[in-house]
């Protein structure tokens, strides 16, 4: 009985195909979420450029958002107090027996 040595391709991987398995999809990631955030980030500074060259437009834009804001929330107020012009139904309930249906106490006592 001779024992062989084993072969140098037959060892047991010391880790490096997990450690480039995590590479590769650290890298993968990296690739498909750059887009996004490079957008966002993008625009937060193009706005924030304009917002800066662009703020007494700004500024008067916001003030005429304000105006129309209270305008609209003074007519609503105004429409909600205004009282109704014919007589409202409340459904208010009534004692005994509803008229449209028969009591059964009513029919008992008829016998």
């Amino acid at each position: 009985m001779t024992t062989s040595s084993p072969s140098p391709s037959s060892r047991p991987s010391r880790g490096w195909g997990t450690f480039g398995a995590g590479a590769a999809a650290v890298a993968a990631c990296a690739v498909c979420c750059a887009g996004p955030l490079l957008a966002v980030l993008g625009s937060i500074g193009v706005t924030s450029a304009i917002g800066a060259l662009w703020m007494p437009a700004l500024a008067v834009l916001a003030v005429a958002a304000g105006l129309g804001v209270l305008l609209v929330r003074r007519r609503r107020r105004e429409t909600s107090c205004r009282t109704a012009p014919v007589r409202a139904d409340l459904g208010m309930p009534t004692i005994g027996p509803p008229q449209s249906q028969p009591s059964r106490e009513r029919g008992a006592g008829a016998r």
